[in-house]
């Protein structure tokens, strides 16, 4: 072989499970085994002025998820169930397919069930409604608002602003839930080029899919030795702060030589991040290293 620098291309697989949440390098948003409204008794009921307060917190069931809610509140009338998988009497989609659906970013739409009043409905369905009405989370606060609707009962107000009587009687739903991205970190295990005098690690590369709104992003570290005190990962600035991201799955990004240089050993953490719904993840089958002595 010749003088010249040769170039050893690293093909590194790696699967986890991300319960954004860790493992296959992608993003998983799954269901809370408990629910995600808030405990506090200002902060679970919404109101009706036939049946009074609907609670969504009691059952200890109801969740927002990403793509609808699930389990179901309580009334002076009953159960309302908020998805057919999840009523009180079991999963019942095969005779009544039914739930409120979440578009990712807090609007709902759909429709809930009660035995004695019926359906409930989240939206008006269309913006030319002669009353359009919604119900909707804050993307900061996990605040509800706005109005749902029953044929028998009429409006439901899942926050007090609406229709403003907060001084009064100060009530809201509230979740945990939030639209905000999901983050999952992998540490990869240490590789060792075999070279004793160290090598320049020049660009990373990674293979899979990255949909709209997900990021994928590195940091590197490297050493003499296999068993330095600290594994420092860096971005280009030598910092943890920042990171090689880049544009896209095949495209190279440079690596700052000025801290990966005449180093035996490296190691990279990967970090994943779903789009802001935790509806959409990136995917990532191979890292690909290039380096060379």
């Amino acid at each position: 072989m010749n003088k010249e620098l040769k170039n050893l291309i690293f093909f590194i697989t790696a699967l986890f499970f991300a319960v954004i949440i860790p493992n296959s390098l992608f993003i998983i948003h799954t269901a809370n085994a408990a629910t995600n409204i808030s405990a506090t008794t200002a902060e679970h009921y919404a109101w009706n002025d036939t049946i009074g307060w609907i609670d969504f917190y009691s059952t200890g069931n109801v969740n927002v998820l990403s793509a609808q809610l699930n389990g179901y509140a309580t009334s002076s009338v009953g159960f309302i169930a908020l998805d057919c998988a999840t009523s009180p009497n079991g999963n019942i989609c095969a005779t009544s397919n039914f739930k409120v659906s979440n578009d990712g970013s807090g609007n709902f739409t759909g429709w809930a069930y009660n035995d004695a009043i019926g359906w409930i409905s989240f939206d008006s369905g269309t913006a030319t409604s002669s009353y359009p009405y919604q119900v909707t989370i804050n993307n900061s606060t996990g605040d509800f608002s706005g109005w749902a609707w029953n044929d028998i009962v009429g409006w439901i107000s899942f926050n007090c602003l609406q229709p403003d009587i907060c001084a009064t009687s100060n009530y809201k739903v509230k979740t945990s839930w939030t639209t905000t991205p999901e983050t999952a970190t992998l540490t990869s295990s240490i590789f060792d080029t075999g070279v004793s005098t160290g090598v320049a690690i020049n660009t990373i590369m990674w293979q899979g899919s990255q949909p709209t709104g997900t990021g994928v992003k590195f940091q590197i570290a490297s050493d003499a030795t296999s068993t330095p005190a600290t594994w420092n990962y860096r971005g280009p600035d030598g910092s943890d702060t920042t990171h090689y991201q880049p544009t896209g799955d095949n495209v190279q990004s440079q690596i700052n030589l000025a801290y990966h240089n005449n180093h035996r050993y490296f190691r990279y953490k990967i970090f994943l991040t779903s789009n802001s719904g935790q509806t959409l993840s990136p995917r990532v089958d191979d890292v690909i290293i290039n380096w060379s002595p």
